[in-house]
């Protein structure tokens, strides 16, 4: 391992210029708060709609395995779409059908037409990290890109922590009522809509990007294959060495998005719904790893050590920055377990911001959304697997989390493991009879 891990690549003789592709990364930051207010509003509001439509403990737990199960796989759907028509178009649709499965909770009345709004909103939301993914490697090159995905990863956080004072500035400021607040937000989706369609193509074709600049973007060595198709991409033990550690790592993040809550109420008697600052500092320490993960991985590579390096040893890292949860549970003093948590999710963003970037090291451009949708439905799989589990084992144990924290903590190691034995080197894939480039 360490043998693969060492080579170098060589370094590109262009020099960095411009800065028109970061704008595109703005936009897609944009895209990702409003893309995580639209999918935590409904837990936020769920105790009063709870109250109010008389849901029981099950029927809530429906409603939220139904988004579950449309975001996994809405993945492949997605992902597809999104390789197939380009993420313009691919994304546009795809903020289309979220925005209207937002809207639908506001008409909503039974558990069936709630869980109706969640899986449209899930099938959309599918699209949306196959579509960052695949514009990151129209716009920036290798040893730029994960830093990029860094910035767009970390507003997933952001539009977690703004979710709130949406919701107050909808109902308690202006006066709407739940119902309304789902509709009039989705004019949220509507502008990005609109933006998207206004601002984003590939860069040769948008007119706002210097020759300097697109030397830049395009210095990477020509891809030789176009495209792959779905039979080709399942053959390829490079997807799934991404898929594979999508599906090990991705349900510590639904568990800290789900569970989390609960944790600080049994432990602390303390409601993150009200009390914002634990929950603000555990998720602004999130951002701060996503970023500095994916710029980790793209200063190694500046440096000159080959993207298998930089990618797997960042990764190894932000394994090491999840060992504080093993220490979390017992600690009389709340905001130490926050630090705590909070250094373990920065590691979980920084593990996140890195593997998002390994599959347009390895695919074609116009294969990437596939292989991130294919990443994307395991990681849905595993996340329903961890919150079947979660709740057996705090059953069993009488609410310890001390088993499901040291779970979480070596699933990253395993992870990177599983990467290394399935794609030892990330190098690009080859495929007999596989369309080349023109």
């Amino acid at each position: 391992m360490a043998q693969a891990m060492a080579d170098t690549g060589a370094a590109a003789p262009v020099p960095r210029a411009g800065r028109y592709r970061w704008m595109i990364v703005a936009l897609l930051f944009a895209a990702t708060t409003v893309n995580y207010i639209d999918r935590t509003m409904l837990g936020l509001l769920a105790p009063a709609l709870g109250d109010e439509l008389g849901w029981s403990e099950n029927d809530y737990g429906n409603i939220v395995t139904a988004f579950q199960a449309a975001y996994a796989f809405g993945f492949l759907i997605m992902g597809w779409l999104i390789d197939r028509f380009g993420p313009k178009i691919g994304y546009s649709i795809a903020i289309a059908i979220w925005t209207v499965g937002h809207v639908a909770h506001g008409f909503a009345s039974s558990v069936v037409s709630f869980m109706l709004a969640r899986i449209v909103l899930g099938v959309g939301e599918a699209g949306h990290f196959p579509s960052v993914v695949r514009a990151s490697s129209e716009w920036f090159p290798q040893k730029e890109r994960a830093y990029a995905i860094g910035w767009v990863n970390s507003a997933t956080t952001i539009g977690v922590i703004l979710t709130a004072p949406t919701v107050a500035l909808f109902m308690r400021i202006l006066g709407f009522d739940w119902r309304e607040t789902f509709i009039y937000t989705g004019i949220f989706g509507v502008i990005l809509l609109l933006l998207w369609l206004w601002l984003y193509s590939n860069p040769r074709e948008s007119g706002k990007v210097s020759e300097a600049e697109l030397a830049w973007i395009e210095h990477d060595p020509p891809e030789k294959i176009e495209r792959l198709g779905w039979r080709a991409i399942v053959t390829k033990r490079e997807a799934w060495a991404f898929a594979t550690a999508k599906f090990l790592t991705d349900p510590v993040w639904f568990l800290m998005l789900f569970w989390l809550p609960k944790y600080f109420a049994t432990t602390y008697d303390v409601d993150l719904k009200i009390v914002l600052l634990p929950m603000i500092i555990m998720y602004l320490l999130s951002d701060v790893g996503s970023i500095f993960g994916g710029w980790v991985s793209s200063k190694l590579i500046h440096m000159g050590r080959s993207v298998n390096f930089a990618r797997k040893v960042t990764m190894i890292g932000a394994g090491c920055c999840v060992l504080p949860l093993l220490f979390v549970t017992g600690l009389d003093n709340m905001w130490l377990a926050v630090v705590l948590i909070g250094i373990a999710l920065a590691g979980h963003q920084a593990f996140s911001s890195t593997i998002l970037s390994i599959p347009p090291d390895m695919f074609p451009k116009r294969a990437v959304g596939s292989v991130i949708g294919l990443g994307g439905f395991m990681g849905g799989i595993g996340g329903m697997i961890m919150a079947k589990s979660t709740g057996l084992v705090l059953d069993a144990t009488g609410g310890n989390y001390t088993i499901i924290f040291a779970a979480c903590t070596t699933v990253y190691f395993i992870a990177v493991f599983a990467v290394h034995l399935l794609s030892p080197r990330l190098a690009p894939v080859t495929v007999e009879g596989a369309r080349p480039v023109a």
